[in-house]
């Protein structure tokens, strides 16, 4: 049982949600990453979704392609941030940590050398966001046998049929894709978006997170009687990119703040 299967089975049986901060894997720097991965991990965050930087991301809207931009620009590579994760998970961390990661880059990586280095760095799972379903039996096939997450997305544009093909071939959880398009904070959810989770949740016994556009409690409130848990990105990011400039350290203050308000409202 992987440390991802662990964890909701133990939520699942304390009638807990999960929630999971996304951050852009050096930006702005490495050092940053692994203090925040701390901070995040010590507030009491269930998993973390680790961004690799990729220069032509496939569903991240412009908040968090620009954190790409970013980090790239400082000259990060996938080795530079899988020994920052080692650095981070040695010294001991209570949340997993999943990668999200463009499928060429794992490709280029080779399929079981990027598992293996990835699991070697303390890493639980990945979300390959590119990965389309019918080409996924190999890599479902490496992860499955070194008890590592493969994390597949489902849109509201997925027919019923192929969702139920994504539940099969993927570990760990389902991430369900709120709305049409790319990432980034929102004001409103789809009004269906209850119904069509709430259908994913009777074909399969795989939690379901919810992703792309949560930003607000509102949204946890309102999806918490179908979501396992709850992904936040856009968000995150652009608090530190909007703080950056002030220091690493106020950035992480204002992330931390933010979280807080958001695992708050899990307990309500």
């Amino acid at each position: 049982m992987s440390a991802i299967d662990q964890l909701f089975q133990t939520l699942r049986a304390e009638g807990k949600k999960a929630f999971m901060p996304f951050i852009t894997a050096g930006d702005p720097n490495l050092d940053f990453t692994s203090r925040l991965l701390r901070e995040l991990s010590h507030l009491g965050c269930h998993l973390c979704e680790l961004g690799i930087p990729y220069s032509d991301p496939i569903a991240d809207g412009p908040v968090i392609q620009a954190s790409y931009t970013r980090a790239l620009g400082h000259g990060v590579k996938l080795n530079d941030i899988l020994a920052n994760v080692t650095e981070v998970t040695s010294g001991g961390l209570s949340m997993p940590v999943v990668t999200m990661v463009s499928y060429a880059i794992v490709l280029r990586h080779g399929l079981e050398k990027y598992v293996d280095d990835a699991i070697a760095a303390g890493v639980s799972g990945a979300i390959v966001p590119d990965l389309l379903t019918e080409e996924s039996d190999e890599l479902s096939r490496v992860c499955r046998d070194r008890d590592f997450s493969l994390i597949q997305l489902v849109t509201p544009t997925t027919s019923k049929e192929r969702a139920i093909r994504i539940t099969q071939t993927s570990t760990g959880f389902i991430y369900y894709v709120s709305v049409t398009g790319i990432t980034g904070a929102r004001q409103e959810l789809p009004t269906e978006l209850v119904e069509q989770v709430g259908w994913l949740k009777e074909q399969t016994d795989l939690p379901i997170c919810i992703g792309f556009g949560i930003s607000r409690p509102e949204h946890i409130q309102r999806l918490a009687p179908v979501a396992d848990g709850f992904i936040v990105g856009s968000a995150i990011v652009k608090l530190i990119e909007e703080a950056v400039a002030l220091g690493d350290e106020a950035a992480i203050e204002k992330v931390v703040s933010y979280v807080k308000e958001m695992l708050a409202t899990l307990d309500r």
